[in-house]
């Protein structure tokens, strides 16, 4: 589908191009917003694919409208077409963590706040799926902001909750390893912000953290 036929979008530029979808910023009445548009996958069978495009977008605004209704700091869905394959959020005004622990205007104490927003969208009974710093937003004033649910799970179990610190934990080892006691500082967030709740305890999640962990170190 062009991107010229969703009503009142006007697309500026790309701002990535994924294996699963490309992201255009642009405006939308007139307001800063951004499109995800699903890519389709061609080793996929055609109708498998639209199936899973309608059922991770589907979920993915679903999961959305879940974190706007809390105030959780994520972008709020103007419009979709699940059909079509494409979704308009709203823009955040925020560059990645990634850019900002690359040259230093973070440091390892910066990612004790982002254990403590994982262990809020944890306690709203979601997994993100992909907790990388490239989709960890950080604006001018500090605040911390998560994007991308393309992969998040509604009511996820404790393994899904474990690996949402193990992908983050690799993020962190692999690609700003000289921010020497970053893992440690977010999983000190992330006990620190622990509510109580419904969901596992922060102290689960990090005990089932350590050990994916321990087993990830055993079959490397």
């Amino acid at each position: 589908m062009a991107t010229g036929a969703i009503p009142m979008w006007m697309p500026e530029k790309v701002l990535h191009e994924g294996a699963e979808a490309t992201v255009t910023s642009g405006s939308w009445l007139g307001k800063p917003a951004v499109l995800k548009m699903r890519r389709p996958r061609g080793y996929r069978h055609p109708d498998l694919d639209r199936s899973l495009t309608r059922q991770r977008l589907s979920v993915e605004a679903r999961v959305l409208g879940r974190l706007q209704t809390r105030e959780f700091p994520s972008p709020a869905v103007y419009d979709l077409d699940i059909e079509e394959g494409w979704m308009l959020l709203s823009r955040i005004d925020g560059r990645p963590l990634y850019d900002a622990l690359k040259d230093d205007s973070a440091d390892a104490a910066s990612t004790t706040p982002v254990g403590a927003l994982i262990r809020n969208l944890h306690e709203a009974g979601i997994s993100h799926g992909d907790m990388t710093t490239h989709n960890i937003l950080v604006d001018t004033a500090g605040a911390l902001y998560l994007i991308d649910f393309g992969l998040a799970r509604i009511s996820p179990e404790l393994e899904h909750l474990g690996i949402d610190l193990q992908v983050l934990n690799e993020c962190l080892t692999a690609s700003h390893s000289e921010h020497e006691g970053a893992v440690q500082s977010m999983v000190d967030g992330y006990l620190a912000a622990d509510a109580g709740g419904a969901v596992a305890s922060a102290e689960e999640v990090v005990a089932r953290f350590n050990a994916i962990r321990g087993r990830v170190r055993y079959h490397g």
